[in-house]
């Protein structure tokens, strides 16, 4: 196998399914589903590797039958997803709650989330939904965006570059499939401004909400709040804290509390980021609605700028 194969491995399985596959209801939807899709300017790109041969789709053919429930396994920089075929309905093939049981990592298939591909609607090629392993759904993800490409050219076997356009939660999104079979994936500007985000932390400079103080278990962190479609907290340490020891964090107990703050609305996912040199850096990340995570595409972006 190809390192490029290696890094983006997909397993293909069918999951004896006997929940109902109603429509979804009693999901939390962080932030509403837009209806109208904004094209995200661009400002940076990331790649992912992917395999350069697509496997055949007739493993993704669902019987009713038998209730089963087929889908591939994809994971983007550490980020797992169990990504499911919806192509021929507007209604998730699961319920949030049933999303949850899949993800679980001891009795489920295990996975931060369930991605859907679905019709796309305003122009888009196709729909992006995903709920997360706590069944919350929120606006995108950059990682899973980069697997739903891969999905993608799978299961309609394209060969060669490509380039889709994506409707999501936090508008139109243009992921490309390069000819070497990787996935390059345009983020958009970050956004800032703390009501964007949202946060309700003032703004510290020129409207963005940069170092600014959150109490969290009576220390005062320093987070600088960020979107790109979700909501973002970066922390480097707190006032108390000289130096930032990500390992020594229990970040079990932590994470949430940064997550459900009062002072995020939509609740939010935190880096908790470690300096070991001015080329190096160490992050622990807590994902909203999923938990302990590996690093988000979002980061990367947003150092850079």
């Amino acid at each position: 196998m190809s390192p490029a194969a290696a890094a983006a491995r997909a397993t293909s399985f069918a999951a004896n399914f006997t929940t109902s596959t109603a429509p979804s209801s009693g999901g939390r939807l962080l932030r509403p589903f837009r209806g109208n899709p904004r094209p995200r300017r661009a400002v940076a790109s990331m790649a992912v590797s992917a395999p350069k041969s697509p496997a055949a789709a007739s493993f993704l053919e669902r019987r009713e039958s038998e209730r089963a429930l087929h889908f591939v396994k994809y994971q983007g920089l550490g980020n797992d997803f169990i990504m499911v075929d919806n192509r021929d309905s507007a209604v998730p093939k699961v319920t949030p709650e049933e999303a949850a049981k899949l993800c679980d990592r001891n009795f489920g298939i295990g996975a931060d989330g369930v991605i859907f591909v679905m019709p796309g609607v305003n122009g888009a090629d196709y729909t992006m939904r995903i709920f997360n392993s706590d069944g919350s759904e929120p606006e995108m993800c950059g990682n899973g965006v980069r697997c739903f490409a891969r999905f993608i050219a799978e299961v309609e076997n394209l060969q060669g570059t490509h380039s889709f356009k994506i409707h999501t939660g936090a508008g139109l999104i243009i992921p490309e499939i390069q000819d070497d079979g990787k996935v390059k994936v345009d983020m958009g500007e970050p956004i800032l401004y703390g009501p964007d985000v949202p946060t309700k932390l003032p703004s510290t400079k020129n409207e963005a909400v940069v170092k600014a103080e959150l109490a969290i278990d009576g220390l005062a962190w320093h987070v600088t709040c960020v979107s790109m479609g979700n909501p973002h907290c970066i922390t480097f340490g707190s006032k108390e804290l000289k130096v930032l020891h990500v390992d020594d964090l229990k970040l079990s107990d932590i994470g949430p509390k940064f997550e459900h703050h009062e002072m995020f609305p939509a609740r939010t996912n935190t880096e908790f980021v470690e300096v070991l040199s001015r080329s190096h850096l160490k992050m622990r990340v807590w994902e909203r609605g999923a938990g302990i995570t590996d690093i988000p595409l979002i980061f990367l972006q947003f150092y850079r700028t």
